[in-house]
């Protein structure tokens, strides 16, 4: 368990430019590929995970379905793929919506800087085995639950979640059919 992890260093172009040991980056704020899934329901509503009290940046804050970084010679669909098994124990196909770049304080002394790819899917499954390492709980809401809470409560939510809603209901809206 104690096995180190790397990010995959790039460019805000999203050229690969080298790797780091995770943790170093978050402490020097250095700009790194990351990926966050957003999936929904048949009803619209969006799956969130109360990130596990055993993370060590942002526990037990409110995010997107599933997010990580891709390891390196792994697509960013393979990436996904692999952390919704690991983390949330489920599979379903998802595809790219969007990337954005932010850089956002953490806490503790550690900074995301990320280059993160957006994938959205759907799943209709109300039982999630997540990983207890890595989820505290989970949940299926309303988009303007969402809205709602942020409003109210904004810090029970993750940095990254907060800076990417918008653009992630405008890309939903901007693709309905």
């Amino acid at each position: 368990m104690n096995k180190k992890e790397y990010v995959i260093l790039v460019d805000q172009s999203d050229t690969e430019i080298g790797s780091m040991e995770k943790l170093e980056a978050h402490e020097k704020g250095i700009l790194h590929r990351a990926f966050s899934i957003f999936l929904s329901n048949s009803k619209g509503e969006l799956l969130l995970q109360q990130r596990s009290e055993k993370k060590y940046h942002s526990p037990l804050k409110w995010t997107n379905t599933c997010c990580s970084h891709q390891r390196h010679s792994e697509t960013t669909l393979d990436a996904a793929q692999r952390r919704l098994q690991e983390e949330m124990g489920i599979q379903c196909h998802v595809k790219d919506a969007y990337t954005f770049l932010y850089k956002a304080d953490v806490g503790d002394g550690l900074t995301e800087h990320e280059l993160d790819h957006v994938l959205i899917g759907t799943f209709d499954n109300e039982t999630i085995p997540f990983n207890t390492d890595e989820v505290q709980a989970t949940k299926f809401v309303s988009i303007d639950w969402i809205d709602n809470e942020i409003k109210s409560n904004p810090d029970q939510f993750t940095k990254w979640f907060l800076i990417t809603f918008n653009d992630f209901k405008k890309h939903l809206h901007g693709n309905s059919n």
